[in-house]
């Protein structure tokens, strides 16, 4: 006589358990909803990846295929309850190259970037990026540009073939000049080569400043709620006449403007919270 049921038997009881417990943590366990719903993101867009390839592979790697991207990815915001809320797109050049940098937060900022795409724009990753899997296919797909930031030189060679792909295929690109995400409510000092870049191909820079987060997410208190976010479109900084000596100044003006309107867009009730305000608190201490 058998005394323990069969694997399968066994198996259907831990994803009966299972079945039971997910909804416990969900109702219980911040921590785990927050898991939860990180988990669901990137595997969702992962598999949103996936649908799009076939699609964009019809016309090979080309940056056309990033509003294919951008209509599949679109919904994401709703589904969290996150509203973006674009002012000042009306800054973006309407017919010419230009560089975008935009501050940089978390992978929610794929939010944001999406709302406010402008035509023929692609961003510049890292390239680990390229090989996670679906979404660095369809990434690359996409027209994305991928840089080795450990490697100097292949890096600089990279932006000058941008520079040149600018000005010849009328296409902008998207920068994020912090480096690296920055969860601290401010923004880290910006690294200058986005601003080479524009330098080098003399088009105008378009800074985008996203509002904090503070008030639906936070990676340190394990939190995603709905929310609010402001997305704004700076006035262009043309770079006509510029030269490799006057990056740094640039890059710090630049800077300088995007921190203050992260300050404004921040405290206005209208994304981010009022979080800055608070003695002793995270952004206060930074600013």
């Amino acid at each position: 006589m058998e005394l323990w049921p069969g694997a399968g038997t066994l198996l259907l009881l831990l994803f009966l358990l299972l079945l039971l417990l997910l909804p416990t943590l969900w109702f219980c366990s911040p921590s785990a909803k927050y898991f939860f719903k990180m988990a669901f993101y990137n595997g969702w867009i992962l598999f949103l990846a996936v649908l799009a390839i076939p699609v964009c592979a019809v016309r090979g790697r080309n940056v056309e295929n990033m509003k294919i991207l951008r209509l599949m990815l679109l919904h994401i915001e709703y589904l969290y309850g996150i509203r973006v809320e674009v002012r000042g797109a009306h800054h973006f050049p309407p017919s010419q190259p230009y560089v975008v940098v935009s501050n940089h937060q978390s992978s929610l900022d794929l939010l944001g970037m999406m709302e406010v795409l402008p035509g023929r724009c692609v961003p510049i990753a890292k390239r680990e990026l390229l090989w996670a899997g679906s979404a660095g296919l369809a990434c690359w797909l996409a027209g994305v540009i991928f840089i080795d930031r450990k490697r100097t030189g292949d890096a600089i060679s990279v932006m000058s073939e941008v520079a040149q792909t600018l000005l010849t295929q009328d296409v902008r690109v998207w920068v994020f000049p912090e480096g690296t995400r920055n969860h601290n409510g401010s923004m880290l000092p910006f690294k200058r080569g986005a601003f080479h870049l524009a330098v080098q191909a003399q088009v105008p820079i378009v800074p985008i400043v996203m509002s904090s987060y503070q008030d639906f997410y936070c990676k340190k208190e394990r939190r995603l709620t709905s929310g609010r976010c402001q997305v704004r479109v700076l006035p262009p900084v043309p770079t006509e006449g510029l030269k490799p000596d006057d990056v740094p100044a640039l890059a710090d003006r630049v800077r300088h403007s995007m921190l203050t309107v992260f300050r404004e867009i921040s405290t206005d009730g209208r994304g981010g919270g009022d979080y800055l305000k608070k003695p002793g608190g995270v952004g206060e201490a930074r600013l």
